[in-house]
């Protein structure tokens, strides 16, 4: 299956896996204070997407979900042998990242690996360091890996029919958007450029004051 193949497959199956859960809506709900930001909404609201976690960061060094998201956050899930998605959706992250800090805005990004048998915290770490010095690695067990994608409702699947050592992973591609103390706020589409995401990402930062 090609790369391209690869990608158009796991959105769908993303798509089915939230259904109902996430939709594109023109009209956010007035008693929202971050409305003029969104050009999305979620269903049941901002909290039926994102939670409480423990993972390891690049540095081997176990860490919970208020040790990672300090300030907003653009948050994302991958892994380091992709062949071209999560560099080129990682790189445009941090681009976001360099826009915002053009314009003053103290922002982050976060990588989860969702391939912990090979995305030890060193590989992580050699990883998030080729898009931005403020882009954090995290990584861990199948299980605690497993228990951050479920709460952000992610989607990922190892490949069984490929070579062992080289395998592919279809995955989800959303990017999310996490502030310290609110949680998870809007989510970005792979169709987003940088621009458009640090023109939301400020337009947040700015509604929370």
């Amino acid at each position: 299956m090609s790369t391209k193949s690869i990608a158009i497959a796991a959105v769908a199956l993303v798509a089915v896996g939230i259904g109902a859960t996430v939709w594109y809506a023109t009209r956010p709900a007035a008693d929202d204070p971050f409305a003029q930001c969104r050009v999305s909404s979620v269903g049941g609201g901002a909290a039926a997407i994102g939670g409480p976690f423990e993972l390891v960061n690049e540095d081997g060094v176990t860490v919970t979900d208020k040790d990672v998201f300090t300030k907003p956050t653009i948050l994302y899930f991958g892994y380091t042998f992709c062949p071209d998605v999560c560099p080129l959706d990682n790189m445009r992250n941090a681009d976001a990242l360099r826009i915002l800090d053009e314009r003053g805005y103290d922002a982050q990004a976060a990588f989860i690996s969702i391939d912990p048998e090979r995305d030890t915290p060193e590989v992580v770490k050699e990883f998030t360091s080729l898009f931005h010095d403020n882009m954090i690695g995290l990584t861990g067990t199948p299980e605690q890996v497993k228990a951050a994608s479920m709460a952000y409702k992610t989607y990922y699947k190892k490949q069984e029919d490929g070579d062992p050592e080289y395998y592919l992973v279809d995955h989800s591609t959303f990017a999310y958007l996490v502030f310290p103390e609110i949680g998870f706020v809007d989510f970005f589409k792979r169709e987003d450029t940088a621009e458009q995401m640090a023109d939301r990402v400020a337009c947040f930062i700015d509604a929370a004051g």
